[in-house]
C-alpha cells in the first residue's frame, strides 16, 4: 500500500513541478471553501469482513482550507457493494434447499446486498512546498471521528413475500451502527483552475458498533455482541472552489 502511495506522490508532484516551471511567480497561500465529490474502494477488516466483502463508498464533502494549510472537513459517504458474506440470515423462513416460498407457493426471488453510510468530521494539514512548488498543494494527512451505520438490504423482487415486508424486515436486516474514527494520508493538489483541484490517498476507518435490532429471527434471540469493524481503502476526491476569503488571488501562475 505504501509503495503505491509513494508512486502517487511522485506522479502528482511532477504535475505541480511542471506547472511551476511555467510560472513567472509563486502562488500565495489562499483560504477558501470547497465542495467535493469523492469515491473510495474499501477492503473490510475485523468483524466487518464477516458481513461483507470488497465494497465502495461514494459521497460528498465540504472543506475549509485556512491560510496556514489546515483543512477542516465534513464528510458523508454512502456504502454499497454486492459481496454479502453473512450466511443464514433467512434460514428461519427457508426450505431445506435454502429457498424462500412466496404467497403464491413459488420460489421467491430474494436478493441481498450490504448498504450503509459513514458520517464524520476531520481535521488535516497540507505539508506545503515538499513535493509541490506552490504552498496550496502537498502531502496531506487528516484524522477525524464520526458514525458508521450499515445493514443488509433485502430486496423481494415482485413483492410477493409477506414474511419479508414491513416491520418483518427488521428481524433480518442486521442493522448495525456505532462510533467511528478515521485517518487519511495522501496528496492534496490545487491548480489555478477553480475546477481542477483534487486529493487522493489511503483511508483507514475503525468503528465500534453493535446491533440496533431487538431481535434476530434466524438466531431466535437478540444480538448483544460488540463489534470492531475496519475499512482500508484508496480514496480520491474532486474539489470545486466555492469562494475565497480575503483579497488574495486564488492562484497566480
Amino acid at each position: 500500500m505504501f509503495k503505491w502511495l509513494a508512486v502517487l506522490l511522485v506522479l502528482v508532484s511532477s504535475l505541480g513541478v511542471a506547472n511551476g516551471q511555467n510560472s513567472s511567480r509563486r502562488d500565495s497561500i489562499t483560504a477558501c471553501f470547497m465542495f467535493a465529490g469523492d469515491y473510495a474502494l474499501y477492503i473490510p477488516g475485523g468483524d466487518l469482513a464477516d458481513r461483507m466483502g470488497l465494497h465502495s463508498g461514494a459521497g460528498l464533502s465540504i472543506h475549509y482550507k485556512s491560510r496556514n494549510a489546515w483543512i477542516f472537513s465534513a464528510n458523508w459517504k454512502y456504502l454499497f457493494g454486492d459481496q454479502l458474506r453473512e450466511r443464514g440470515v433467512l434460514d428461519s423462513i427457508s426450505t431445506s434447499n435454502g429457498f424462500v416460498i412466496d404467497k403464491e407457493g413459488k420460489m421467491a426471488d430474494i436478493r441481498m446486498y450490504p448498504r450503509g453510510f459513514n458520517l464524520y468530521f476531520s481535521v488535516g494539514r497540507i505539508f506545503t512546498n515538499i513535493l509541490s512548488p506552490n504552498p496550496n498543494s502537498g502531502p496531506f494527512i487528516s484524522a477525524g471521528a464520526g458514525y458508521m451505520q450499515h445493514k443488509i438490504r433485502i430486496y423481494d423482487n415482485g413483492g410477493r413475500t409477506p414474511q419479508l415486508q414491513g416491520d418483518y424486515l427488521k428481524g433480518y436486516d442486521r442493522l448495525t451502527s456505532g462510533l467511528m474514527i478515521n485517518q487519511f494520508v495522501g496528496f492534496w493538489f490545487m491548480s489555478k483552475s477553480r475546477f481542477t483541484n483534487f486529493y487522493a490517498g489511503f483511508e483507514f476507518n475503525q468503528a465500534f458498533t453493535k446491533s440496533r435490532r431487538s431481535w434476530n429471527y434466524d438466531l431466535m434471540r437478540a444480538d448483544t455482541s460488540k463489534r470492531i469493524e475496519l475499512q482500508y481503502g484508496f480514496r480520491v476526491g474532486w474539489n470545486i472552489l466555492l469562494n475565497r476569503t480575503g483579497n488574495q488571488q486564488y492562484y497566480m501562475y
